[in-house]
């Protein structure tokens, strides 16, 4: 992949990127790099999937031809896998609300996102050939049961709780009917939220500026749907009177850009139904990235999301009687299914120390010295060894070229999937049961490369689930950095 994306680059420029770094993988199969020339920096992306690398880079050039909020794309591979394209940097508009929180500053961004949505869905429909979308042309009423049909198998039916299957899918076509029958169609974004928004610094008598990515999946349809998106997208947690004021903004811009008014009333109406369904398609995400591919990220989010549901009925109607329907989300958002989610999570006062330790077999297994009589061993021996490779051995599991070989090329994702469930049941149980020391411990053959990996990837897993405390020994590279420090 950096390869074939650093020989892109090299053919666009005339001259090879000065460096290139592997960002952080998404929800996605598609990944991403930061390339470094002579004149700043570019995003490229590697993605199999030719068709939604083609969508992309249609819709970007259409709507960049239309000055809307997207990046330029700048430069593509014969085969479309590989493409480069503007960088807006790292910061999203979910960085800047976690950094700064409900501030009148992201406030004014939210609103002027929602500004640029308008225009994106109006200016950018003009024009569009809808024959180029990734999977539907228009979200009618077969993509609308398509969500509704993802959040019944992925998530309703994972919790094995009675229901009338034939009842609810007879409510199921009554709101897709509904909502099929919408005013107004444009551009739908369909994966409109604050991740997706990237923020820039301040141009020259500008304030900061708001861009655009990840629009690949977009497709003609109701306004609504996009606002709906961003406004109660679950990590975001918007305060309620910040949801009815920017709902009010977008419908002052929407009015203008199309220049007539709208009857408020039914566009609010349709946007409840809408709200509904984003919600509903979130957790189906969820729970087939959760519950079936067993990503801890994306288990941990399902209680925002129930949360999310359960505030949005409490205030809301969608406009028509779904009695059935309405049955299945009331036991969706119980307690007891929200806590069934819930993961237990550590407390300063919580006494539990997980000591995550990378070692050799070379050497001993280390010890346990606390009392608690041994913990977890997990052996990496059986992952691809990069020690093996002339360029890698003298890194370790911490430097970028080791890090994207175990990623990319051997089986590392799927073996840490694997201890992380384990080590999760241990973990949450002595959170709850008072325990105050386990210990974690992964060998390889040196001590240097794939066992330092996953000692720092299990780490990071803990403490972003459940804060819990933390103490974190690589036992050779420790040894060898405490000898270098005598010999300097």
């Amino acid at each position: 992949m950096t390869d074939s994306i650093a020989a892109l680059f090299t053919k666009w420029k005339g001259k090879a990127p000065l460096s290139v770094d592997l960002l952080p993988q998404s929800g996605s199969e598609r990944r991403y790099f930061r390339l470094h020339g002579e004149d700043g920096s570019f995003i490229g992306t590697y993605g199999a999937n030719v068709k939604e690398n083609e969508t992309f880079i249609y819709f970007s050039r259409h709507f960049k031809d239309r000055v809307l909020a997207v990046p330029l794309i700048l430069a593509v591979s014969d085969d479309n896998i590989c493409y480069l394209q503007e960088d807006f940097g790292d910061t999203s508009l979910l960085n800047r609300l976690e950094a700064e929180g409900f501030s009148e500053d992201v406030y004014l961004l939210f609103k002027k996102s929602l500004e640029a949505l308008a225009q994106l869905q109006v200016n950018g429909d003009a024009g569009l050939d809808y024959n180029k979308c990734l999977t539907n042309k228009e979200f009618g009423k077969q993509a609308i049961m398509a969500d509704l049909l993802y959040y019944k198998y992925y998530f309703l039916d994972a919790l094995r709780k009675p229901y009338d299957k034939q009842a609810l899918i007879d409510d199921f076509e009554a709101l897709s009917n509904y909502l099929t029958h919408t005013e107004y169609k444009y551009f739908m974004f369909r994966d409109f939220q604050s991740r997706n928004i990237m923020i820039t610094p301040p141009a020259e008598g500008l304030g900061e500026a708001v861009h655009f990515i990840d629009y690949q999946g977009g497709m003609k349809g109701a306004p609504q749907y996009d606002v709906a998106s961003m406004l109660w997208q679950a990590r975001a947690n918007l305060p309620e009177d910040w949801k009815n004021n920017l709902l009010d903004d977008y419908i002052n811009s929407f009015e203008s850009i199309i220049g007539q008014p709208v009857d408020r009333t039914i566009f609010r109406s349709q946007y409840n139904g809408y709200v509904l369904i984003r919600l509903l398609q979130v957790l189906g995400a969820y729970g087939f990235r959760g519950l079936f591919e067993r990503k801890a990220q994306f288990l941990t989010s399902i209680p925002l999301a129930l949360k999310n549901l359960k505030e949005f009925f409490a205030k809301n109607s969608v406009g028509i009687a779904v009695p059935e329907f309405r049955k299945v989300l009331d036991m969706c958002v119980s307690d007891e299914v929200i806590q069934q989610f819930t993961t237990t999570q550590a407390t300063a006062d919580t006494p539990l120390v997980v000591r995550i330790n990378s070692f050799s077999y070379r050497n001993q297994i280390p010890e346990d010295t606390s009392g608690n009589g041994g913990g977890f061993v997990f052996d990496c021996r059986g992952i691809l060894n990069p020690g093996r490779i002339e360029s890698m051995k003298t890194q370790t599991g911490r430097d970028k070229d080791v890090k994207d070989f175990l990623e990319q090329q051997t089986q590392m994702p799927g073996f840490l999937n694997s201890v992380f469930d384990i080590v999760d049941i241990t973990v949450e149980d002595y959170i709850k049961r008072g325990f105050e020391n386990l210990i974690v411990s992964f060998g390889c053959t040196g001590g240097q490369h794939r066992s330092v990996y996953a000692a720092d990837a299990l780490a990071r897993h803990l403490r972003n689930k459940f804060k819990v405390k933390i103490e974190l020994k690589h036992l050779v590279q420790d040894e060898k950095n405490w000898v270098n420090r005598i010999d300097n």
